[in-house]
């Protein structure tokens, strides 16, 4: 193994690692404050670390399977990813009227903050390290997984905004227009990767 190919697993590896940890933090925090915004941040954080595992497959099968075979896996696995991003859509979008509609208000939450914050850290440096490792590799997938990173740390700066407005002026209808923003990202996403597997279906 190449010692880029290894740098780029061992990025790949923290990457989805982190996203899991991620989701399990903003869904616990999402939960015991009722707040929709950080459930759908969660949730998503779980799909995205689906799509991280995908990129460290593709290094992995490097010259053990065949271009077909990977073809048809990467396929599979892109489109289950597609329709996960659509249902948590629809989920999320129910949530958020439902909450804006009944007046359901969602306590303060510090570790959804925390999260958010340290997400808007740690992002931007994943950014920078898939896309150098991604072109000093020429490899096409990594510097694509790498723009993902730009669009979390986006979401990231969304979900402070909301759970900043809530926490210190007590605007709660923050919660469920991020998360109804977030249903937004969850659509753009759900298309782009069922276009993916449109692709590489070709």
């Amino acid at each position: 193994m190449t010692a880029l190919r290894k740098k780029a697993l061992n990025i790949s590896y923290f990457s989805a690692g982190y996203h899991i940890i991620e989701g399990l933090l903003s869904v616990l925090a999402g939960i015991s404050s009722g707040s929709i915004a950080l459930l759908g941040f969660g949730l998503d954080s779980f799909v995205e670390s689906l799509s991280g595992f995908i990129v460290i497959w593709r290094f992995w099968s490097i010259g053990r399977i065949s271009k077909q075979e990977e073809e048809r896996a990467e396929k599979r696995a892109l489109k289950l990813i597609a329709y996960s991003f659509f249902l948590l859509a629809v989920y999320v979008f129910y949530e958020s009227v439902r909450k804006l509609y009944f007046h359901e208000i969602s306590e303060k939450s510090i570790l959804g903050i925390i999260v958010a914050i340290v997400s808007l850290i740690v992002m931007p440096i994943l950014f920078f390290l898939k896309r150098k490792t991604g072109k000093a590799m020429k490899s096409h997938s990594l510097v694509a997984d790498s723009k993902q990173q730009l669009v979390c740390m986006l979401l990231s700066f969304a979900l402070l905004i909301g759970l900043g407005l809530n926490y210190i002026f007590g605007f709660w209808q923050a919660d469920p227009i991020i998360g109804l923003a977030i249903v937004l990202y969850l659509i753009k996403e759900g298309i782009t990767t069922w276009k993916e597997e449109k692709a590489c279906s070709c």
